[in-house]
């Protein structure tokens, strides 16, 4: 039984993470902003209400993990925010920090805490969400793609500086997973590029080999795996869960 932290983790694909590892028997904590989400987890899952963007909140998250659980097994950097939908020559500065705040610092905030617990213990996992977007440019969604690539690039970091703490850490990219958060992205481009919600969800299931949108727990078991010892030997990844993503912008 493993002891697993996700942030985010109360709603989209942090919440289905939750569910996968907490099925498999582990003692899953999770973080949110949404307190209210946080306030109906289901049974046997903790949670925390935290900005994990905010130092001070995560300090105190992980001394809580510490005095709790002892240790930490699995740290899923999961938190992250569509951020602004917008032409570079029209981009809101304040939108841009919000944006790289949450999704990469809120990473390295995870790591940089998740590295104090793991090193003494010579063992763990780092399980960091990235996206496709950390992989190819996305139009109009600078920010974000400028953070998922620093995601990627963090980790990888981390798995240099980890690995002979015996602590491995990989990133998963999820292309367009299905949810409430893909439809408020989906309007948003529609929006921006004058078309139809329905023509752009389209686009982004026929720019995959699949020809279809991911589901939540496909990332999940990808996560599943990550930190399961059949993937011992896999660290320093970036590992796509999208169908193939073949054009980004169809």
């Amino acid at each position: 039984m493993s002891r697993v932290l996700i942030t985010a983790g109360a709603n989209g694909i942090g919440l289905v993470m939750a569910r996968a590892f907490a099925a498999r028997g582990d003692q899953v904590w999770v973080t949110d902003v949404d307190a209210g989400a946080v306030g109906v987890m289901p049974a046997g899952i903790r949670a925390t209400h935290c900005d994990a963007a905010n130092e001070a909140q995560m300090a105190a998250l992980f001394a809580q993990i510490a005095d709790d659980w002892g240790g930490l097994d699995v740290l899923c950097a999961n938190a992250g925010i569509k951020g602004p939908t917008s032409p570079i020559e029209e981009m809101d500065m304040d939108s841009w920090h919000q944006c790289l705040a949450v999704n990469l610092d809120g990473a390295m905030l995870a790591a940089k805490y998740g590295a104090r617990m793991m090193k003494p213990a010579g063992a763990g996992c780092m399980i960091f969400t990235s996206s496709t977007s950390g992989l190819y440019g996305t139009p109009y969604r600078a920010p974000y793609v400028a953070a998922k690539w620093g995601v990627i690039g963090l980790m990888k970091t981390v798995a240099m500086e980890l690995g002979p703490h015996g602590i491995r850490a990989n990133a998963i990219c999820p292309g367009s997973v299905t949810g409430p958060r893909i439809d408020r992205v989906i309007e948003a481009e529609a929006a921006a590029k004058g078309m139809t919600p329905d023509a752009v969800r389209d686009g982004y299931a026929s720019g995959t080999a699949l020809k279809r949108l991911s589901d939540p727990q496909d990332v999940a078991e990808m996560a599943l795996f990550l930190a399961s010892n059949a993937a011992r030997m896999i660290c320093g990844q970036a590992l796509a869960v999208d169908g193939m993503t073949y054009n980004v912008d169809p």
